[in-house]
């Protein structure tokens, strides 16, 4: 007859792998936001705004623009933004961007150049990855969804 010590402690090896295994597919889990791929959006229905960055949004208002944006956002914002730009605590909530020349300013830079602190990047570079018209599509539709 076995003891009860000795079952235990042949099986601790198992239970020690399949833990590290669950731990393991746990912490992918939490930085899966972080291995996705920018997807490309289809500005054709937009006005081609040339090569030199605009400082103001183009797009405000326009109806295509909003449901480009829209889209996009969703495809490329929405993982670390929220659904809706309602952000659940992992990136600054978008609908508090001023509808103005300020958030036009405040939201390029960051889209087009990203967030860096003590060497982590907090927010990717989009500039090279995103067309102008794409970044201007986005803004068009936050506008839409901004709250004072």
């Amino acid at each position: 007859m076995k003891s009860k010590y000795n079952e235990e402690t042949r099986f601790q090896p198992l239970r020690k792998a399949a833990l590290a295994l669950l731990l393991a597919g746990s912490a992918s889990l939490a930085c899966a936001h972080g291995d996705v791929v920018p997807q490309a959006v289809d500005v054709s229905a937009l006005k081609p705004l040339g090569d030199a960055w605009l400082e103001r949004n183009p797009y405000s208002e326009d109806k295509d623009a909003i449901r480009i944006g829209d889209s996009a956002f969703n495809q490329n914002c929405a993982r670390c933004h929220g659904l809706g730009a309602v952000s659940g605590g992992i990136a600054p909530d978008l609908r508090s961007l001023p509808n103005d020349a300020e958030g036009d300013e405040i939201f390029m830079q960051r889209i087009r150049h990203g967030a860096t602190r003590d060497g982590r990047v907090y927010m990717p570079p989009f500039e090279g990855i995103l067309s102008q018209e794409a970044m201007w599509a986005i803004r068009a539709w936050l506008e839409t969804v901004a709250e004072e």
